[in-house]
């Protein structure tokens, strides 16, 4: 059973204010995954403390880098299950939450799962994110 929107809203906003599409459905997977052209990055985000404590503080830092992905998404486990286990579907690892994928167009090139994020600091998120950026995104990348 999802938990309350009302509760979980604000991890959401973490994301999408810092430029983070949100896919909520199957549907909305698919379109992002096959048709994004260049660098996709795309959050599992989660509820739990990790999420809180070094995913989501940890991809707000790596975006400062100069090269950085040119799209940005993010799926919400155990809220928005169909567009989770749609993204999953694209990952070939077992599924993890809070996780990160990096795709270039259309395939996953990079990825980074709960237990490389749990018990970090987000500075060690941050610079896994960027030395992915570094080998994969452009120079001067805004993210859209």
């Amino acid at each position: 059973m999802p938990y309350d929107e009302r509760f979980v809203a604000p991890m959401r906003m973490e994301l999408t204010q810092i430029g983070f599409e949100e896919l909520r459905t199957a549907e909305e997977v698919d379109e992002k995954v096959k048709n994004s052209k260049g660098t996709l990055l795309v959050v599992i985000n989660s509820i739990c403390g990790c999420a809180a404590g070094m995913c989501r503080p940890g991809v707000a830092l790596s975006l400062r880098n100069e090269a950085k992905p040119e799209h940005l998404a993010t799926v919400f486990a155990g809220q928005d299950l169909e567009a989770t286990e749609r993204l999953r579907s694209y990952i070939p690892f077992p599924p993890s939450s809070p996780s990160i994928a990096l795709f270039v167009d259309g395939e996953l090139k990079w990825f980074l799962p709960r237990h490389e994020i749990e018990g970090r600091f987000s500075e060690d998120v941050a610079s896994a994110l960027v030395t992915a950026y570094d080998t994969y995104c452009s120079q001067n990348t805004v993210a859209d």
